[in-house]
């Protein structure tokens, strides 16, 4: 029977050297060996979004311990590498004799007898050196040390130092790199009394709440299990949803009988959102591209039971010409490079390129030549990504401006009292490490008569 460690081995191949995405590979795992013990699956998972995301920091140790360079590595032996340096480094929990020893017989079950000394000889170096490690010197080449201390394509230190400057780049690496809560939305229509209970519910399971200073229906959980086991998730009073996504409806200003069109909807988050501000009232209409899309949707409608929200599979890129100005509010959450939520979905910095962030920005423009036409005179479109690529938001917010019957109304009036400064002038970008969410930008354009 196949271990913890040969399963995450088995999972960071096909991450790594097959190009499978990450959330995928751990679900169908980790669905497939339900029956492991939970430690085992903990630990699997650890291991495997941990390497992920360390993965360049930790081929930098190995480039300095191995007289065979990373890139020239046989690919199983690479990973096995990668990801027992991760155990050696991040994981205080396991010896380093026990990280050493599993990778040898690791590498002698699948086949590798002849190179299980080669494997011996780097990591027992690498255990003995932890504290002797070799990084760019900051001061003569900060991106290659911002690079590899934290662990990014040096492409995007780059760009982020000529946008955001030194001491910013640093603080959004950093919070990359940090474990955050789970961000949860109690209802707006669910009683304080009850909403005490629920909190009182939550802390008597062990999990740590805080209340976010930004909305007061927003809370982070530490020490959360699984959502289906939380008090107050399966009866639908709470969503998982991080305050930048909330702060799309807080923009919206919505009022109640509000007809509002989510073109690119999927999970759902944010037309739940949407149709619990409206308390039953008017009507939003959550559409995304395919069935499967439309199926996670549905899931939230049922969960929450929300009667004044409905579905539909439709390409945003087609224009439906009987929604035409039909709609008082329309959010465009678009289709981006995710640039802002890297901390949670480790495999976007290595999948992302620059002719890849001119194509979204391209896709988002497509989009938008489509859907403001669903505006009614007067109404309100909220664009909004979860990126921090100027090229994806301020930018096409300039284009669309120049190009459409639309104005920028200051974001202010909408916001918590932190953010009201900065988001005058009708456009919000948040910054991981610098704001309380994740990376997000929001604009409220308003369509003119």
């Amino acid at each position: 029977m196949e271990n913890s460690r040969e399963l995450a081995v088995s999972m960071l191949h096909e991450i790594l050297e097959n190009q499978k995405f990450s959330h995928l590979v751990i679900r169908d795992v980790l669905d497939k060996y339900d029956y492991l013990d939970a430690r085992d699956k903990a630990f699997m998972k650890r291991v495997t979004e941990g390497t992920l995301e360390r993965k360049i920091q930790i081929d930098g140790i190995l480039n300095q311990f191995s007289k065979v360079p990373v890139s020239k590595m046989k690919p199983f032996i690479r990973t096995l590498l990668r990801m027992s340096v991760y155990q050696l480094f991040f994981m205080d929990n396991v010896p380093d004799r026990a990280v050493c020893n599993e990778a040898v017989a690791l590498a002698g079950k699948r086949g590798f007898r002849n190179l299980q000394g080669f494997i011996n000889g780097v990591l027992r170096n690498i255990a003995r050196n932890k504290d002797n490690i070799n990084y760019p010197d900051k001061e003569k080449d900060f991106k290659a040390y911002l690079s590899m201390v934290y662990s990014m394509p040096e492409w995007l230190v780059e760009k982020w130092l000529s946008e955001y400057g030194s001491e910013k780049t640093e603080k959004i690496l950093d919070s990359f790199l940090q474990a955050g809560p789970v961000s949860v939305r109690i209802g707006e229509g669910v009683p304080k009394p009850e909403r005490a209970l629920l909190i009182k519910s939550w802390e008597d399971m062990g999990i740590a709440v805080e209340a976010h200073p930004y909305l007061s229906y927003a809370f982070r959980l530490s020490g959360v299990t699984g959502m289906m086991s939380l008090p107050g998730f399966p009866e639908g009073l709470v969503s998982v949803q991080d305050v930048s996504s909330m702060l799309v409806c807080e923009a919206a200003g919505l009022k109640e009988g509000d007809v509002v069109m989510d073109v690119c909807a999927a999970p759902g988050g944010k037309s739940a959102h949407a149709a619990d501000k409206l308390k039953g009232t008017g009507q939003v209409s959550a559409r995304d591209l395919t069935d499967y899309k439309a199926g996670l949707i549905q899931n939230t409608i049922d969960r929450m039971s929300l009667n004044n929200m409905q579905v539909r599979v439709q390409d945003a890129c087609i224009l439906c010409k009987e929604d035409i100005e039909t709609a008082d509010v329309v959010f465009a959450d678009l289709p981006c490079s995710g640039l802002g939520i890297i901390g949670k979905k480790k495999d976007i910095k290595y999948h992302a390129t620059e002719e890849g962030l001119l194509e979204l920005a391209s896709l988002q423009r497509q989009i938008l030549d489509v859907v403001w036409q669903y505006v009614k005179k007067d109404g309100v479109l909220i664009y909004s990504t979860c990126t921090i690529n100027p090229a994806e938001n301020e930018e096409n917010v300039r284009w669309f401006l120049e190009h459409y019957p639309f104005a920028c109304e200051s974001l202010s009036p909408y916001l918590p009292e932190a953010l009201q400064e900065e988001g005058k002038d009708g456009m919000l970008q948040l910054l991981p490490g610098i704001h309380e969410t994740d990376g997000f930008f929001i604009a409220r354009l308003r369509r003119t008569k």
